[in-house]
């Protein structure tokens, strides 16, 4: 199965490289990644540029103007993976909190399932044992908040490292997606649970990032915390589709 990865990045010049060679290194014969860069003020898109010569038909870079935010730019990627003939997409961040060596196991598990999710929050799953309690306790009540009142069947609903099935990505009306924070996630997991597509989580270590900054602000989490109410709404006419 051909697996695209796309990694949205802003100011990843420290991780991307590191992470494109770990991902190269998996024992996965058919992998392409998808660079969506955001116009990095610390030359990240001229590194990819460079990543793209140095992997040949490997890596594709999706260059945009400004910031435009992370649920456009997974968005854009994933049309354009699609657009590539992608039989199955992912996603992941570029500052190593996804361990690539984790990616074969999203895959395989989408034999079963139409959307993979790696969990911090199942059997096996955890978070970075040097994360301080009050950020432990915000990351648990966010995905207890979100999961309780959307009544989604997983633990782990704000997590970003996923495989998608090329049918339920093309199922998914991605025109309609208006989140554009980490609130994306939870769009896009709700909006494919009130289709009916099977989920699977996949437990995974979540580690802090080596280098660079974390991209979340209060502004995020404040979004997150909206939209949630508001997903209630928009997408009370989905029904099943299988």
């Amino acid at each position: 199965m051909q697996l695209t990865i796309v990694i949205p990045t802003y100011n990843e010049a420290e991780n991307l490289p590191k992470l494109i060679h770990a991902l190269f290194s998996q024992p996965l014969e058919n992998l392409k990644v998808l660079v969506v860069d955001d116009n990095s003020p610390d030359g990240t898109g001229k590194i990819a540029e460079d990543l793209v010569d140095e992997f040949p038909g490997r890596i594709t870079l999706l260059k945009r103007p400004a910031k435009l935010g992370l649920g456009t730019a997974y968005i854009s990627g994933f049309k354009l993976a699609l657009e590539y003939g992608a039989e199955a997409v992912g996603q992941m961040d570029a500052d190593f909190s996804h361990p690539p060596r984790k990616v074969k196991e999203l895959l395989h598990a989408i034999d079963t399932c139409d959307l993979a999710l790696g969990s911090r929050y199942v059997p096996g799953g955890s978070l970075d044992k040097d994360w301080p309690l009050w950020r432990k306790s915000l990351s648990s009540f966010g995905n207890f908040y979100a999961r309780t009142i959307l009544r989604l069947p997983v633990r782990d609903t704000t997590g970003g490292f996923r495989v998608w099935r090329r049918r339920t990505l093309l199922g998914i009306p991605l025109e309609r997606v208006r989140s554009n924070g980490y609130a994306f996630q939870i769009e896009m997991l709700y909006i494919a649970y009130r289709l009916g597509y099977t989920l699977q989580e996949v437990p995974f270590y979540f580690a802090e990032r080596d280098w660079g900054m974390s991209k979340m602000s209060l502004k995020i989490q404040i979004e997150a915390t909206r939209r949630v109410w508001e997903l209630l709404f928009d997408y009370r006419d989905l029904r099943p589709i299988m």
